[in-house]
Parts: C-alpha cells; structure tokens; sequence
C-alpha cells in the first residue's frame, strides 16, 4: 500500500481540457459512452435480480458510478464547437 501512496503523489495532473473537440475526439467520446451505458445498464439488471442485500447494494453503486461518468463525458459534448475551430483556424491562417 505504501508504493501506491507514492505513485499517487508523484502522477502529472491531467492538463486543462482542450476547447476544442476534433473529429478523433468525437470518436473516442462517442465510444466511451456506449461503453460507460453498457456498464451501467448491464450493474442495473444485475442489481434488479441479485437476492444478497450487501450484492445488490454493491452492484447499484458500481452502476451509478458508471452513470456519473457517463453524464459527466457528456457535459464534454455540450459546447459550441463551431466558433472554437473558427478562432483555432483563424489563429492558424495569421501564422502562416
């Protein structure tokens, strides 16, 4: 336990999200959304037909974990992509 501690202190923070969302972006976003609903879709039945208690609890929290994360990619596709790739485009034609 002691090595994990110590990689936890010594990881890089994730940089700031880019403003923009490319098409290879779009992609990788599209397909952990299927996987994250998939997830919790699959812990929600399972919740639904376990008969342990201590189970079912266990399985409808690793599904709303899953829906978190779905909901929380989401708020990623929930910009106005267009004037960011206008300005990135623009920025890049004055360099030039």
């Amino acid at each position: 336990m002691q090595m994990d501690h110590q990689m936890d202190q010594n990881q890089v923070p994730f940089p700031t999200p880019p403003r923009a969302i490319t098409t290879k972006d779009l992609m990788y976003l599209k397909d952990a959304l299927s996987w994250e609903l998939l997830a919790f879709k699959k812990f929600h039945f399972l919740a639904e037909h376990a008969t342990n208690p201590e189970i079912k609890q266990a399985l409808e929290k690793a599904g709303q974990m899953h829906q978190n994360h779905y909901q929380r990619l989401l708020t990623h596709l929930q910009v106005d992509n267009a004037p960011v790739m206008n300005s990135i485009q623009n920025s890049q034609q004055t360099q030039h």
